[in-house]
């Protein structure tokens, strides 16, 4: 962490002291019990990341900690500043409520349902709203007024959407204005460094263009931000971009387990999947990496002393709503793979999105992901079938790279080559 927390910070959601992770999309601090209500919603509502013991970019940090200094936190609980939320008996939760259901109750109201953010006036049309919305987002960007651009995005403000009239996104004009942490809160909230405005210049090219070399390069590392942590995971090393190295495709130790035809059939499936399907496979495995790097860094800084609890274990990956039953079937069953059946998972995915993005042919196809993992995992069947509990420390690091975020995931579109249909 950039510089030590004030004591008198306190947890967002239940004022507890010495809060030691933060949520990065909701721009609040948080204890660890708090955490780990966090963990169990899923990363499409919170993002987490320990505040010392996970290696943050810089200026990733500093958004977080200017969003929670400036008062973000009364985005989320809008309603319960009204004195009249006492008389209705509302309140948020305190240090001595237990974590369930107390806490866990509370987080998910005002996380997942956002029982006390602010609501805009009803209108028949919501589409002209969130036009609206992102519009202001539009103009607001240009400033370094990052709480006013949390609350438009938390009202439904699309951080990548395409003014029709100015020709270009909110990260064009923040990276114009060089406003660095506006492009830091965009990036988490979905904005595509790589998208081009109406003269074909991507939010990269005005930051170097503008002179603002250190915003420049943030952007490029975010739009490598999948690849990256993939690569970082098995090898711990990271591409270097500024020398035009985009990917590291780690090797296996062994890899003579790499020849079986199980494994080569697993490889053919997923280099004939559609653009669209193959971007959810490698978005499903970096959450997975994202989960197992957490647990990582979770089991290291808790107190042993005290019993962990299965209330606070996240054994898979939780449901996201917005996907499919039979992704999200396919989500969870990540977390059987043992350490060698990800990290070949994993190196494939880095290879074929090497691939993709330089512009191999790619067969027609239309197999379904759940057949790959289906593949990948029965390699080693005359293994032992105790399969159910992965090996998550040999190949899990404690240390993290640039951090993903469920609604970022535009800005991969253009590194794993969308299709154009």
């Amino acid at each position: 962490m950039s510089k030590r927390l004030r004591s008198s910070e306190v947890c967002a959601d239940c004022s507890g002291p010495d809060p030691s992770w933060a949520s990065v999309n909701r721009g609040t601090f948080i204890c660890d019990e708090c955490c780990s209500v966090h963990r169990s919603l899923g990363r499409h509502i919170s993002q987490v990341r320990h505040l010392k013991h996970t290696p943050w970019p810089p200026t990733l940090l500093q958004m977080v900690e200017t969003l929670y200094n400036n008062g973000a936190n009364s985005i989320w609980e809008h309603s319960l500043l009204d004195p009249a939320s006492i008389l209705s008996g509302r309140r948020k939760a305190n240090p001595q409520d237990k974590v369930h259901p107390n806490k866990a109750e509370f987080i998910r109201a005002k996380y997942q349902m956002l029982a006390f953010v602010h609501r805009l006036p009803c209108r028949d049309d919501d589409s002209v709203t969130t036009k609206d919305l992102s519009k202001q987002l539009h103009s607001s960007v240009r400033t370094g007024n990052l709480e006013t651009c949390l609350r438009l995005l938390s009202l439904g403000a699309q951080a990548n959407f395409f003014h029709p009239e100015k020709g270009n996104t909110p990260l064009h004009v923040a990276s114009k204005a060089g406003q660095i942490l506006q492009a830091e809160l965009l990036a988490v909230y979905g904005a595509d460094p790589g998208t081009q405005d109406s003269n074909g210049k991507t939010p990269v090219d005005y930051a170097r263009q503008g002179g603002h070399h250190e915003l420049a390069d943030r952007l490029v590392e975010i739009q490598y931000e999948l690849t990256d942590r993939l690569a970082f995971y098995l090898c711990g090393r990271k591409p270097d971009h500024k020398n035009g190295q985009h990917f590291i495709i780690p090797q296996m130790a062994d890899s003579s387990l790499d020849l079986s035809e199980l494994a080569k059939a697993a490889k053919k499936k997923l280099q004939s999947l559609s653009n669209h399907l193959f971007e959810e496979l490698a978005m499903d495995v970096y959450d997975e990496v994202d989960r197992r790097e957490t647990d990582a860094v979770w089991l290291a800084t808790q107190n042993h002393s005290t019993l962990v609890t299965e209330t606070t274990v996240v054994p898979f990956l939780p449901v996201n709503p917005e996907y499919s039953s039979t992704r999200n079937q396919g989500r969870q069953k990540l977390a059987r793979f043992n350490a060698h059946e990800f990290a070949t998972l994993v190196i494939d995915i880095l290879s074929d999105a090497k691939r993709r993005q330089q512009g191999s042919p790619l067969s027609s196809a239309k197999d379904n992901v759940e057949l790959i993992l289906k593949t990948i995992s029965n390699q080693h069947s005359t293994e032992s079938q105790d399969n159910d509990q992965p090996d998550y420390d040999s190949v899990a690091s404690d240390e993290d790279t640039d951090v993903d975020t469920a609604a970022s995931r535009a800005n991969r579109q253009k590194l794993l080559g969308k299709d154009d249909n």
